[in-house]
């Protein structure tokens, strides 16, 4: 498609880019880098790079693939470890101790057969959203395979029994032609999942910590955000509610943190178990880990696939918990690609769409009545952790959160210099939904 013209850091300005499309993924250099094009003038592309730059030269291909950035949807999500970019890391690690650079490997195992349990028969007339089948994807949870989007028609063939993900188990004839189902779908990870309606806020979410439940309530599919300085407990709060909540399914995106911290809720959830069944908790998480080491730029990839999954098991019925462990670090990627743009900064240095980039996230969160037969409501509720230099809550990433959601749990510093934990200032914080 083009070739580099300018290379900063991790962001590329590629030339003789004719075609390409805002948001569409690109491949650059040798190594084929996974990158992404967020502006266009004239031939020019300005295109941020998911993974390292090292080494990259003025000159290189960059090649169009005509898609944006997709999430794989379907079974094996549940008890995954991903990256940024939904890349399996499980799977990455058997290659070795350390990720290489253009390494491309499948989110979704293709070999591995799930038993498949049809939910309707040959004839009935099916439309986005219906469950068409199940799979037990683990003893806590039950995939419901749906139409997908857009789709409806008469069920023409159904399947049952074992299958991957890639082979048809159903047939619909859609306007005289006949299409086929597997249970792989992908999504674009920045356009919301749609559903028939929003519900006002009136169900309460139990955390499993006394303070929130009793004091300051998280109702089910709301949005909440933990600010508090260093060491105040932001990490471990945000793994108690991933660990008790009264939640289906909960997804932990460990968004530009220490990898320490990435390392011990790996290996707490793996020893852990569910309080009411006893099995793994493990059986009910999703993990996706973006640690401070990895490129800046795929922090925002991170949340998004994150909410774009969360908003997939809320379609099946379910209620999902989603914590995002810093939004500040991705604020700071934002503010690094602000700068290396030259654009017109903010107030200190963040970038003035801040406050619409952060709302694009926490505003997907909510309770729903959801596509399709049979009828059912699910939810996503999401947490998200603000990393505040100095404990100053009136910086601009605390700021532009408090103006999007509902429950605001400050974490003090002076109480956890006093072993008081967890550090929640009972006269800072507040929560909207005890009205």
């Amino acid at each position: 498609m083009g070739k580099i013209w300018r290379i900063s850091g991790p962001l590329v300005i590629g030339e003789d880019m004719k075609g390409a499309q805002v948001y569409e993924i690109v491949e650059i250099g040798t190594q084929r880098l996974v990158g992404e094009v967020i502006g266009l003038e004239e031939d020019k592309a300005i295109i941020q790079v998911h993974e390292d730059t090292l080494e990259l030269k003025v000159g290189e291909a960059i090649r169009g693939t005509g898609a944006i950035l997709t999430a794989e949807l379907g079974p094996g999500i549940v008890g995954s470890i991903y990256d940024g970019l939904q890349k399996s890391l499980t799977v990455l690690m058997e290659q070795g101790s350390f990720i290489e650079r253009g390494a491309r490997v499948f989110p979704l195992p293709r070999d591995k057969k799930w038993p498949f349990t049809p939910k309707v028969k040959v004839g009935d007339r099916v439309s986005q959203g219906d469950i068409i089948g199940t799979v037990p994807e683990t003893h806590l949870l039950e995939h419901r395979i749906m139409v997908p989007v857009g789709m409806k028609g008469i069920i023409k063939k159904i399947a049952e029994g074992n299958y991957t993900i890639e082979e048809p188990v159903a047939q619909i004839e859609v306007d005289g032609k006949v299409k086929e189902i597997t249970m792989l779908q992908k999504w674009p990870v920045r356009k919301p999942r749609p559903y028939k309606q929003r519900f006002a806020p009136s169900k309460l979410l139990v955390t499993g910590m006394r303070i929130l439940d009793y004091m300051f309530p998280l109702a089910l599919g709301g949005k909440a955000a933990i600010p508090g300085g260093f060491g105040t407990g932001k990490t471990v709060a945000l793994q108690q509610l991933a660990r008790w909540a009264q939640t289906q399914l909960n997804i932990y995106v460990g968004c530009g943190e220490r990898g320490n911290e990435m390392a011990d809720v790996l290996y707490s959830f793996r020893q852990l178990k569910e309080p009411t069944t006893g099995r793994l908790l493990q059986e009910k998480e999703v993990f996706i880990a973006n640690t401070s080491n990895m490129p800046v730029v795929a922090r925002e990839a991170s949340v998004f696939v994150g909410i774009t999954l969360a908003e997939y098991f809320r379609d099946m019925g379910y209620d999902v918990l989603l914590v995002a462990d810093s939004t500040s670090r991705w604020a700071e990627a934002m503010r690094e690609i602000g700068g290396r743009l030259e654009e017109i900064p903010g107030e200190e240095g963040f970038p003035a769409y801040l406050g619409s980039r952060l709302s694009s996230f926490y505003e997907r969160a909510g309770r729903v009545e959801c596509l399709g037969s049979p009828g059912r409501e699910g939810s996503v509720t999401v947490a998200g952790a603000v990393s505040p230099p100095g404990a100053d809550f009136s910086e601009p990433v605390t700021q532009n959160t408090l103006r999007i959601v509902d429950a605001f749990y400050a974490l003090d510093t002076s109480l956890a210099n006093k072993r008081h934990f967890p550090a929640i200032n009972w006269l800072t914080s507040y929560s909207l939904y005890v009205d």
